[in-house]
């Protein structure tokens, strides 16, 4: 009995449950591992791109709903891209219609066009 623990199970038993436990923990931590993201890279495409504020999104929708006559409910934003300095071009899907809209940081929408 002097190889026992007080629950009744033996050294060689409680020393193959510790190598279990670290084995688990750390198949775990490799999973987790696995599925973690640094992110994009410096400087590359996903990176650099800045794309445009909901709300210049939102003025492009509604002038798109103005001047083609679709539900505004069904004309989504696709993409957007930053132009220039104050430039923004939203692309968007204007019920199965492409359409392309230019919109400055102010607020101005300059065109929109069938794509």
């Amino acid at each position: 009995m002097k190889n026992e623990t007080r629950w009744g199970f033996g050294t060689r038993e409680l020393a193959h449950g510790r190598d279990l436990l670290r084995l688990s923990l750390l198949g775990a931590v490799a999973l987790l591992g696995g599925c973690m993201s640094g992110g994009p890279a410096p400087n590359s495409v996903r990176n650099t791109a800045q794309t445009a504020p909901a709300d210049l999104q939102l003025l492009c929708a509604n002038a798109v709903a103005k001047s083609s006559g679709v539900d505004s409910a069904k004309i989504l934003p696709v993409s957007s891209s930053k132009i220039d300095s104050k430039t923004y071009q939203v692309e968007l899907d204007a019920g199965g219609k492409k359409t392309s809209c230019l919109v400055d940081t102010e607020g101005n929408v300059k065109s929109v066009e069938p794509v």
